[in-house]
């Protein structure tokens, strides 16, 4: 089996880079479900069971793990403790992720009180807002600061993960204040699109644009019904398709 390249070195750092990003999300989800299994006991699963747990082909799960240099055993599969630890090195869930969350309205106070983010490797170190009702009280026993001490805070308490969930108009002052503090990693959930270094990776979530994207898969649905259903009386039972693709009752 191929080993895969030690941390800290220019193999390893050229190895993580040539993995795509849909297969390092598809890696994080292959975690999650590995995770529940050891906690379930298992010490072995085949990529058939691993690929139908998570949805994805086998031949692409195998393809996915081959990056990391796990290709499994023949007739036993994959050590379910080996890979995990392979995944979470690979992933950079072997040290510590500290998160800074930046605005603290209905999405962001959410966000600062669920407490799964340390369970899972990320650990919120830091709250900041504006809102003087809301700076000086602590949500999970963090204290929420504010956005000025963004840069002495995070350097402080070794935030490498921001999180921005500000209006719009604000987000790019904030942005700027993480980069500053050495926030290299940003997740986006502001309606914006962010200006930062080459050397800073942004994530962004548009959950307006995710649910543009279901009603897209919704309509095409009840497009792929409305075409296949039963004729009465010569028309599609829930309306008939039109010459431009569309419905017609």
């Amino acid at each position: 089996m191929t080993k895969p390249p030690q941390a800290g070195s220019e193999d390893a750092t050229a190895g993580l880079r040539a993995i795509p990003e849909a297969s390092v999300a598809r890696l994080a989800v292959y975690l999650r479900k590995l995770g529940e299994l050891a906690e379930e006991g298992a010490e072995t699963v085949s990529s058939d069971e691993l690929a139908g747990a998570t949805g994805v082909n086998p031949a692409k799960l195998r393809k996915d793990l081959s990056y990391i240099g796990s290709y499994g055993i023949r007739g036993v599969g994959y050590e379910v403790a080996a890979l995990v630890h392979q995944l979470e090195r690979t992933l950079g869930l072997n040290h510590r992720q500290a998160v800074a969350l930046v605005g603290i309205g209905n999405l962001g106070h959410a966000l600062a009180g669920y407490g799964g983010f340390g369970g899972r490797g990320f650990p919120v170190a830091a709250l900041f807002d504006v809102d003087p009702d809301l700076v000086g009280i602590h949500i999970n026993g963090i204290l929420v600061e504010h956005v000025r001490e963004i840069p002495r805070v995070c350097a402080d308490r070794g935030v490498t993960i921001g999180m921005i969930a500000t209006p719009g108009q604000v987000a790019q002052g904030v942005c700027d204040l993480l980069v500053e503090a050495g926030v290299r990693c940003i997740l986006n959930f502001a309606p914006v699109v962010l200006q930062v270094p080459d050397e800073v990776e942004v994530r962004k979530v548009d959950l307006a644009v995710e649910l543009q994207i279901l009603a897209f898969h919704v309509a095409r649905k009840n497009l792929a019904t409305a075409a296949t259903a039963p004729a009465v009386n010569g028309h599609a039972a829930r309306g008939v398709v039109n010459g431009s693709g569309g419905l017609a009752e």
